[in-house]
């Protein structure tokens, strides 16, 4: 089992004042629930861990849009420095997908995947999914029936977050950063209709910011 960093349930964040926040997201937000510094820690420890295990092949890291694009530039790097400075490196080329399975604040059963038609350059290959974050587990399980459909040669995924919600269909990445309690999180290119991937802290979006920004 993937080992990770628990928030509690019953965790009410960090207050704001204590943190660079832009002004005018400032009465969106209730507070911090994970500060960047952490997130950087916490994400250069799944580098190494990656690195440990699928050392030595060449991997193919898929970055899922546009949620993930944040901490996958983060990753990459850090496992760009390990690549610099230990004798079990990993060949890296990039690519990246979009997933749409979001309307407003609900998680939707209908998952759109947007440039599928280019999964089948991934065949034979060993295939790194970057994600941001798993809530209910059926956007990643339909990306993975998709992807399998090409016979990539192994596929691995590592989420930032996962969410534990009644809602979870049970699915776990192979590497997690953290787990979450089953709110609204926004901040760190995580969003609400768009608003909101600009903030460094992931953040408790509050409930009146999500009619603020309703669409």
């Amino acid at each position: 089992m993937a080992a990770y960093l628990e928030i509690a349930d019953d965790s009410k964040g960090h207050e704001l004042s204590l943190f660079c926040v832009p002004k005018h997201y400032e009465e969106d937000l209730d507070s911090v629930i994970i500060p960047n510094g952490l997130i950087k820690d916490r994400t250069e420890r799944l580098a190494r861990d990656i690195v440990r295990d699928m050392g030595g092949h060449h991997i193919v890291a898929l970055c899922v849009l546009k949620g993930g694009y944040k901490f996958f530039a983060d990753l990459m790097d850090y496992i760009k420095t390990l690549n610099r400075n230990i004798d079990k490196s990993v060949p890296l080329t990039v690519d990246f997908i979009r997933l749409k399975s979001y309307s407003n604040d609900q998680s939707t059963n209908c998952v759109k995947v947007i440039g599928g038609d280019e999964l089948s350059a991934l065949t034979g290959k060993n295939v790194l999914i970057v994600e941001d974050i798993v809530e209910t587990g059926r956007t990643m399980e339909t990306l993975l029936k998709l992807l399998n459909e090409c016979h990539p040669k192994m596929v691995k995924v590592v989420s930032l977050l996962v969410k534990r919600t009644p809602r979870s269909s049970g699915y776990r990445p192979d590497y997690i950063g953290f787990e979450v309690p089953d709110k609204f999180l926004v901040g760190y290119a995580l969003d609400y209709n768009e608003y909101f991937r600009d903030l460094s802290h992931i953040c408790i979006l509050s409930d009146s910011a999500k009619e603020k920004y309703k669409v």
